[in-house]
Order: C-alpha cells, then structure tokens, then sequence
C-alpha cells in the first residue's frame, strides 16, 4: 500500500522557537492514523501546514507522489483536503444546511436552490442520527451539535484526507458512537484520515497507527495494536507519570458546609438541593444538555435564579452577576476557556493578574513592579511554559492556558471554585498537572466543584458525584462506591429502569 500522503523532513520556525524539526512519514489511504503528544508538541502546526494556514520552513509535502504546497485553507480544500479543528469555524447566523454546504450549496437559475439544500443537508443529519433540522441557526444548538455539523461539513466535501483534531471533546458518548461509525465508514472509502485526541481510549478504539510528538520532534511511529497506553504516555512526555490518580495528595480535611443550594430552580435546571464543604472536591458528572454547567452558571451570577436560595458560609447569597460572585470569593473556570476565560491578545501577565488588579492599582494606575512579580512568581508556581511573561496567551498550549486561568482565581484566595471540563483537550502530562493542582486547592481548604464528561477523571479526583440528567440532580454517589456503570445508569436512566437494574 503506497503512502498516498506523505511529509518529508518538515521544518517549522517561529521567531525562537523551533515547532517542527525534520518531520517525516507518511498516511495511507484507508488508514486511521494518530498524532499523540502533549499540547505544544507540533500536531496542530502540521495540520496547520496541511492545510495551508502556514508555510513551512523547509522540507516538502506529497499528495498522491506529488509535491504540493498550499498558501490558504482554501487551496487546501480543492486539493480534497478537510481539516475539523478543535475551534469550530461556522457561521453562527446561518442555518445548519448553509453551514454544511458553504461554499458549495446547490444552485437553480444562479440562486441557492434551498429546498434542494435543506433536503441534501437533511439526508447527512440523518446519515449521522442527530435530532436537528437543516433549518435551525447554528447559534441555537448546543456545543455538542456545532461540533457535529462541522464535521458534516467536512464530509460533505467528500475529501481524500480528513484531519480530525480533538473532535470528541465537546461530544457525549451516544455522540461518539456515531462519530466513530461515520470515521470507520470514511476509511472504508479508501480515504486518508488524521485523528488527533488527547483520549488513550480513543487512540486504541480507532486508529491503525499512532504518531508521536515531542517538543517538535518524531519520537516513533507504532501500529497501534503494537503498544500499551503506558509504552506511548513514556514516548511522549519522556518519563512514567504513574497513576494519575493514586499519586494525588487528597485533603483528609473536610471542614464546614462553604455553599448550600435549596430547590434552586431557573429555565435550565430544576430543584438544585446540595452542599458543597471546605476543603472538598464534589464532581458534577452527566451527559451534554444535563444541566452541570448551568448549575455552575447560577453560582457564578451568570445565569438568573427564578426560585430557591443559596447560602455561602451560612449567609443568605443572591449574585446578580459574575462580579457579585467574584466580590464573595466564588471563581469559575469555564468550559470554553479560550471564549469565557482568557483574553487572547493580551499577555501571559495581563492575563494572570486580572483578577486582583484592583489590588495592584494605586491612585489608578496599575504597579507594573507588583504585577510583573506576582506573574513570575505565579508562572514558577503553577510550572506556566512561556518564554517570557509578554507572551500572548494566544502562543501558548491548551494546558499552560488552562495554568494561567487556574493561577489568576487562585491569587484571589476563593472560597468556592469551580471548574468546568478543566482538561478539556489538554494532554496527559498538563492533565496531571492539573490534577495535583486542584487537589492543592482543596488541601488549602478551598471547597471544589469539578464538573467533567470524561468518567474515570471525575470517578478518581472527586470526594463524591452528583450525577445529573434532565437539569435535575439523580444521585450523590461517594467515591468508594462510584463506578462507570452505576454514573451511566443514573445519567441516562429513569427512575424506573434504575430500579430494574438494581434488581438484577
């Protein structure tokens, strides 16, 4: 089997950094093949040059034996080249079909022919099994479905190589199910396809071969039925990292209730009732559309409460806004930490102190000398890779961006911090990192909302989970007594059929 796409000693220089050195193999056709490695390691900047978004600095790309060299996305596109990356690209305004179709819609008497676009983009939804009309504004769907309707684009195109680029991250399991369904029909088509997720699970699921990323480089590539998760994770951050989750220092010391929901009610969630203690990690798990990131929403001020009360360390807590919120000693990382979270153009500086900048200012004016010194102190104690503090967040990995957020609520000394899909598309290494840090905070007697979708992550960092479906909350489950099954049950069971399956 010829490599139908083929890289050959790929350079790729940014001033002072070298992302890409002498990057060389190939993809065949009707091959799954993966790109593993921690965040910063390359695997974007090659997709990248893939598709045309930058021009590499030596070394040459073949496309079917031969050579090709692309100056814009779209140039890439008619090469039959599709690439679904993390950040979605749609048109918010516009309708799922526009979306599917854009760029190629179909056409009568030199006008978009909509019913002919509508039944088109209908048949792909129902090829994928999703519960959406071609009709309906991307900007009126869920997270989950954007995703979705990017990557029926992409196959709409009909490419001969697809890129997909963490494309489980926002997606449910049932979701997941049918991604990989259509992705094992794409292979079977003969087509060439990239996978990049940060999931071992996935990797071993779907892929023939796996690619590894270090710091730029190729440290192998391996036929993934030939390795262990632990072979690859040593391959790709230089060392064992162990178990991720027995290696954690846990807080022994729970201490009084910090926050206390009673039948909170608003238009997304229902009869909220739950404690949340100093010093203890409470993991919200769910599928998409339960309600965690909207509880989370309503204690952070975001979202109005329509019914219910909340006390915060005994004391009656109405937050008409984040500031409300923030002014009492409650943080939240969100989900979308690139949209809700970070400010991309500004600095590693500008955004680690953001937080506390009332308490860096006097008579109005901001103490350079204060901040630059709580940013180096926060870059060594949250371990933040950056060359320098000046620079832009929008340079840095998912993982070190995650640091800084995480560093910045820090700084403010909370009560009460939630974090919402906190490794969301973070690789392994930085995961750990994370880990330990947010067990730090609870050991510091910071009480921890810890809202995930991945089940052993909120199974192995939480004290106890409460498990959500329909903006309700089914179960609080102790750790000792957590499993995947018993989560699942309770998320995407009713009542009923939990008792049937508890019967058995």
């Amino acid at each position: 089997m010829s490599e139908y796409l083929k890289f050959e000693k790929i350079c790729m220089e940014f001033p002072g950094v070298k992302a890409l050195d002498d990057m060389s193999f190939g993809v065949n056709k009707g091959e799954i093949v993966a790109f593993l490695g921690e965040n910063g390691a390359g695997k974007s900047t090659l997709l990248k040059i893939l598709n045309g978004d930058y021009h590499h600095t030596s070394g040459k790309v073949y496309i079917d034996g031969k050579e090709v060299e692309f100056h814009s996305p779209n140039e890439a596109i008619k090469a039959g080249i599709s690439v679904i990356y993390q950040e979605r690209q749609l048109a918010p305004y516009l309708s799922v079909a526009e979306n599917i179709f854009m760029g190629n819609p179909p056409t009568k008497n030199g006008f978009i022919d909509f019913k002919e676009l509508n039944k088109k983009a209908k048949e792909i939804i129902d090829e994928f099994g999703l519960p959406i009309t071609p009709e309906t504004p991307v900007k009126k769907i869920s997270v989950a479905f954007q995703q979705m309707v990017e990557i029926m684009k992409a196959y709409n195109r009909k490419a001969d190589i697809i890129c997909f680029d963490e494309p489980t991250a926002p997606l449910t399991d049932s979701e997941i199910v049918i991604l990989f369904q259509i992705i094992n029909k794409l292979k079977a088509q003969g087509k060439a396809i990239i996978y990049v997720s940060h999931r071992m699970n996935e990797i071993f699921e779907i892929t023939d071969r796996v690619v590894v990323f270090k710091d730029g480089k190729l440290m192998g590539v391996e036929n993934t039925g030939d390795v262990t998760e632990a072979q690859l994770i040593k391959m790709m951050v230089g060392r064992d990292i162990g178990d991720v989750f027995n290696d954690l220092k846990r807080n022994d010391k729970i201490g009084d209730v910090v926050l206390e929901m009673k039948n909170v009610s608003n238009s997304s969630i229902k009869d909220i009732s739950l404690q949340v203690k100093a010093g203890e990690i409470v993991g919200f798990s769910g599928l998409a559309g339960a309600g965690r990131t909207e509880v989370a929403r309503a204690i952070f001020g975001a979202d109005p409460i329509t019914s219910g009360e909340i006390t915060l360390k005994g004391k009656p807590y109405h937050p008409k806004s984040p500031r409300d919120a923030m002014d009492r000693g409650i943080a939240l990382c969100p989900e979308d930490r690139k949209l809700e979270g970070l400010s991309l153009i500004l600095t590693v500086r500008e955004n680690s102190s953001l937080a506390i900048l009332g308490n860096l200012c006097k008579a109005g004016f901001v103490n350079f000398k204060q901040e630059r010194d709580f940013t180096s102190k926060a870059i060594k104690e949250f371990n933040i890779k950056t060359p320098t503090m000046e620079q832009k967040v929008n340079n840095l990995s998912g993982g070190n961006q995650q640091k800084i957020v995480l560093a910045r609520w820090m700084a403010m000394n909370p009560q009460l911090i939630i974090f919402d899909e906190p490794t969301k598309g973070i690789d392994v290494g930085a995961k750990s990192e994370i880990y330990h840090m947010i067990c730090e905070a609870a050991r510091k007697g910071v009480a921890v909302i810890m809202i995930s979708s991945e089940l052993p992550e909120v199974i192995g960092i939480s004290d106890r989970i409460l498990v959500m479906k329909d903006g309700k909350i089914k179960a609080d489950i102790p750790r000792k007594d957590a499993t995947e099954q018993l989560i699942l049950s309770y998320a995407m069971l009713d009542e009923k059929e939990n008792e049937k399956e508890a019967a058995v």
